[in-house]
């Protein structure tokens, strides 16, 4: 099968199509024919060397959105159903930036009814980065919540998820991006530049660092989206970092809101798998809104 890999880091045309040997699923495992899977900044930093590796090979390609195949007896999932999954982790040999693709069974939910999946597959790394980041939290209907890179597309969904549990939410982003974010349930735009008002807490999708940590009000809590790199708490203000987690039932409430209309997916544009270094270049540019999709 072909599938995207990088085995020399750098720009995006360190980025290969390979012919690798299809994977066969394990124990509680299952194999999916991706029919999309979305391209995320993570890629790009498996690309350039950022997680280390160098001299192995390593997969790209952390979601998919695709139709079971084959699955341990014991997975609970039966070939031809479609799924979305998240596909954990910096050092895969192989990742869902692929033709097939194997996850473990508890990583899966059944795919929307509602969105194609070319949409579906930008549900699971970002969906879920933003749901448990949330939970880090433990923001309050009733609280405030502010969301830097609140356009991007964990920043997005925070915004969509938090205004659903009844947060106030403040997004911090670009003016231009004003009309989008209040659609998505943003209470308050403030633009970048200007210093927002304090908030019960920040979730820093645009990594500001001790800049947004400022912003949360004493006692508060603060959340970043780079693992082991939040800033040290001060003021009584909790600091962490999600690491999102592979959960297939999260997943499957994530899928639910989705169809229900709660969580809005966007694509900016979508690639042949063929064209995954062009992809890339594109991510590369910056200013995408949503998110870049391949399709095998």
């Amino acid at each position: 099968m072909r599938a995207a890999v990088v085995t020399t880091f750098g720009g995006p045309e360190a980025v290969e199509i390979a012919d690798v040997e299809r994977p066969e699923p394990g124990a509680g495992q299952i194999r999916i024919k991706v029919a999309a899977a979305t391209l995320n900044p993570v890629d790009a930093g498996v690309r350039s060397g950022a997680f280390g590796g160098a001299g192995t090979r390593r997969g790209l390609g952390w979601d998919v959105a695709g139709t079971v195949e084959a699955a341990d007896v014991a997975a609970g999932w039966q070939p031809g159903e479609a799924v979305v999954a998240l596909h954990y982790g910096l050092a895969n040999p192989l990742g869902t930036h692929a033709e097939h693709v194997v996850v473990d069974a508890s990583a899966a939910a059944k795919a929307p009814a509602t969105l194609d999946a070319t949409h579906a597959a930008t549900l699971p790394l970002n969906a879920l980065t933003a749901a448990q980041a949330l939970d880090l939290l433990d923001v309050r209907a009733g609280q405030s919540l502010l969301v830097t890179g609140a356009a991007g597309a964990v920043g997005g969904y925070a915004v969509q998820l938090a205004a659903h549990r009844g947060i106030e939410v403040t997004a911090y982003a670009s003016a231009a991006d004003e009309e989008l974010l209040r659609g998505l349930g943003a209470t308050h735009v403030v633009p970048r530049g200007t210093a927002p008002a304090p908030a019960d807490a920040v979730l820093d999708t645009a990594v500001l660092g001790a800049e947004a940590l400022a912003w949360v009000r004493d006692g508060g809590a603060y959340a970043g989206v780079i693992p082991g790199a939040a800033p040290a708490p001060e003021r009584g203000v909790r600091t962490a970092a999600v690491e999102v987690a592979p959960d297939g039932a999260r997943l499957a409430e994530l899928v639910r809101l989705a169809d229900e209309g709660v969580l809005t997916t966007r694509v900016a544009e979508t690639y042949a798998l063929a064209d995954a270094v062009k992809a890339h270049a594109r991510l590369a540019e910056g200013g995408v809104r949503g998110r870049l999709v391949l399709i095998p």
